[in-house]
């Protein structure tokens, strides 16, 4: 009964102070300084060439030009290759981490990638999300003639043929998951995990003037006030936290005279922070909250208490009694993991380590029937590289699930685990029910 450990993956911003120049607050800064900083900043803005997704700063003799962008906009890519050109900046910040931008430039190579070892350390959940969302964008990409992420691409190689440095301002992807992952609610992460899977087969097609569109703050502002309605702690760690991360990673960054190359959705966060001079310890939001003492208590707890039951059974109405719960218990856990395994269309030994973990898995806190089952089926069936590089299309097709040997992974890991969940709580409730 112990089994919902499927998307099992893995603080806020610290107080915001005072930095830099104006570190001293309202004691250390005269009110006309502060006053023509300002004003400075004002007058930038509206002087300037650019439009409107483009945001000058000029804040404690600094000066920072904030492009925001769509990832898969065509005109993305122009307007950061024309700001970069015409600023000459000494520094390009860019929203990516090692990961991405090592992804971007083509440098990864999946036959690197180890997927036991990424189940070993329980981050295949985050791998899955990954996929979905660069699948989605992959596919808002190929409609609109240039692949997501290119605008920041073009940052990098514009700076470079320039001899300008880069800074990768950005907070490490898996991090970013994992937090959002450890801050959503179980049955929640479910729906998303739905939401996601349901989109990138029914996504609706998006035009060139409908990305346009978005890019305007006033409409960006109204998403992101709807995603902080309908999901807080994903806003929280997805888009609050990452704001204040990018605008310290960009301050910190070298130069005087600074572009960061940005989404548009981070673009008033951004510079909401850097006005305010707010200062964050990146450390802080960079750690992975462990699991809550809480939930560790209810995952020994459950089993104890199942064990306990057949246990007391035994004692009150005979070994035979107990014997036959038991045997219910591995039976109703074991059938509807094996039952998953075979939908999954896994390798035969992988369902049959679905029956034989589900009975036993179920009563460990530790490690899940999914995990065991989407290890055997890697072990058994190692995808090809060839299936890795068209991953991104493949989600997007439903047969493709069962033909891709990565996606199918992916489905002897959520499958056979859910059909244990679903043992578990009908093995669990029958015992349970005997006490009374």
């Amino acid at each position: 009964m112990t089994d919902p450990k499927l998307p099992e993956e893995p603080d806020s911003p610290a107080g915001a102070t005072v930095d830099g120049a104006a570190a001293n607050g309202d004691e250390g800064t005269p009110p006309d300084s502060q006053s023509s900083t300002s004003s400075a900043s004002s007058e930038s803005e509206s002087d300037s060439p650019y439009p409107q997704e483009v945001r000058i700063l000029d804040l404690d003799g600094r000066r920072f030009v904030l492009v925001g962008t769509a990832h898969v906009s065509r005109s993305s890519v122009e307007l950061v290759h024309r700001v970069i050109e015409q600023e000459k900046p000494d520094c390009v910040c860019v929203e990516l981490d090692p990961q991405r931008a090592e992804s971007l430039s083509q440098k990864t190579k999946w036959e690197d990638l180890d997927l036991k070892q990424l189940i070993r350390k329980k981050q295949l959940t985050t791998l899955l999300v990954n996929l979905l969302l660069a699948s989605y964008q992959k596919k808002l990409g190929n409609e609109l003639g240039v692949q997501p992420g290119m605008e920041l691409q073009e940052a990098r190689v514009v700076a470079e043929e320039m001899g300008i440095p880069v800074t990768l301002c950005d907070r490490d992807v898996r991090v970013t998951l994992r937090r959002a992952t450890h801050a959503t609610p179980f049955f929640r992460r479910l729906l998303l995990m739905s939401e996601l899977i349901l989109t990138m087969f029914d996504g609706p097609d998006v035009t060139e003037e409908q990305l346009e569109e978005l890019r305007e703050q006033d409409v960006l502002t109204e998403m992101m006030e709807e995603l902080g309605r309908r999901h807080p702690s994903l806003k929280q760690v997805l888009i609050d936290e990452r704001d204040s991360y990018l605008a310290q990673k960009i301050h910190d960054s070298p130069g005087q005279h600074l572009v960061a190359v940005v989404g548009a959705g981070h673009l008033k966060g951004i510079e909401r922070a850097l006005r305010e001079h707010e200062q964050v310890d990146l450390e802080k939001l960079e750690v992975i909250p462990p699991v809550s003492p809480f939930w560790k208590l209810v995952g020994w707890a459950v089993p104890v208490l199942i064990l306990g039951a057949i246990g007391y059974i035994g004692w009150s109405q005979g070994l035979a009694e107990a014997g036959d719960n038991a045997l219910f218990w591995i039976l109703a856990n074991a059938i509807p993991a094996g039952i998953g395994a075979i939908l999954a269309w896994s390798h035969p030994l992988t369902i049959l380590a679905a029956c034989v973990a589900a009975p036993l898995a179920s009563l460990s806190p530790i490690i899940g029937t999914a995990y065991i089952t989407a290890f055997v089926q890697t072990w058994v069936a190692p995808p090809k590289v060839r299936e890795f590089q068209t991953v991104a299309e493949d989600i997007a097709k439903v047969r493709m699930w069962w033909k891709n040997r990565l996606l199918k992974i992916f489905l002897a890991y959520l499958l056979p685990g859910i059909g244990s969940m679903i043992g578990s709580v009908v093995g669990g409730g029958k015992i349970l029910s005997e006490l009374f």
